[in-house]
């Protein structure tokens, strides 16, 4: 038996997603109600009956999701925002610690994957065993919403609202890591890591070790530049030079070279508007006039964090 399941967060979400679609379709002022409705309704079907429903059902529903987004029938409601002064006050009654909540995801996460998955219940399970830091990250939102609520001293009804507000704000974008990173298991299927390694040896000296580093995580971040997600790009590029370079050929450490790998992806998605949800999306939250003021702001640093990234992984995958 499993208390915090994967299964059963995706129910909350599912409850969340169709009480968003139905707050839609009550708003007659709302321009595009049906088709923003029908996305949300239907992301919703897939959280609730996902694990019921077969593979070819659920691609149809995402190619819907998709044409929907494509016809722009996706639009966030006519909100009235809370008045500046309000806004200012509750800003200085909390102070700092409105941050609490933002820390008690990262903080319950770590602690429960590393201690309370470990502690034996008998027969009983505090966390499903295939995905525990999942069902951690899951836990601890709930425990965040929860603190959330006792500091603001709002009512639950209200976090509904601002969380369907936020939803609608980022809209059709926060599909993209899920079909990004779908996308990345369809290249590895079709082979395209082979290709790469092929156009990779041709054309690199690769024989060199730190070559093979270097086009290594330069090959991360700019796949996943191209595809706006890490997660996407990771088999790819591992398959593609990783593992038949680094590994096989010059015998590094495959633990070190993926966590390092990972982290120059990341530096990737610092640089690219195909990451909409991490930045395009702030500036549009943010009233930016620049869409492209995030990326031009965290430019420096991912390429600073590539090269350091770079000169980690030479030192490391060799020699551990």
């Amino acid at each position: 038996m499993t208390l915090v399941s994967l299964q059963t967060l995706y129910v909350i979400a599912g409850i969340l997603l169709t009480c968003i679609a139905i707050n839609t379709v009550k708003n007659r002022a709302h321009l595009r109600r049906v088709g923003t409705a029908l996305f949300w309704g239907a992301l919703a079907a897939i959280y609730l009956f996902g694990g019921h429903l077969p593979p070819l059902a659920i691609g149809w529903i995402m190619l819907g999701l998709v044409a929907l987004a494509a016809t722009r029938q996706i639009t966030a409601p006519k909100e009235t925002p809370v008045p500046a002064e309000q806004r200012a006050s509750e800003a200085l009654r909390l102070g700092n610690r409105i941050f609490i909540p933002a820390l008690v995801i990262p903080a319950t996460a770590v602690v429960s994957t590393l201690v309370l998955s470990k502690i034996p219940l008998g027969g009983v399970r505090l966390f499903d065993p295939k995905q525990p830091t999942l069902a951690a990250l899951g836990l601890g939102s709930l425990l965040a919403l929860i603190v959330a609520l006792r500091m603001t001293r709002a009512k639950p009804r209200e976090s509904l609202h601002e969380g369907g507000r936020l939803l609608h704000a980022i809209g059709w974008a926060m599909l993209l890591p899920q079909l990004l990173a779908a996308l990345g298991g369809i290249f590895t299927k079709a082979g395209v890591g082979e290709v790469i390694a092929r156009l990779v040896t041709d054309t690199f000296p690769t024989g060199n070790p730190f070559v093979a580093v270097v086009v290594y995580c330069v090959g991360m971040a700019l796949f996943t530049i191209c595809l706006g997600n890490a997660f996407a790009a990771f088999p790819v590029i591992t398959l593609g030079v990783g593992l038949p370079i680094i590994v096989q050929q010059h015998h590094g450490n495959p633990a070190i070279m993926a966590a390092i790998g990972m982290l120059s992806g990341y530096c990737g998605t610092l640089l690219t508007p195909m990451a909409a949800n991490f930045n395009l999306v702030p500036a549009m939250l943010l009233e930016l006039r620049d869409p492209h003021a995030v990326i031009k702001a965290q430019a420096p640093i991912g390429l600073t964090l590539l090269a350091v990234n770079i000169l980690i992984l030479d030192f490391c995958v060799y020699r551990f």
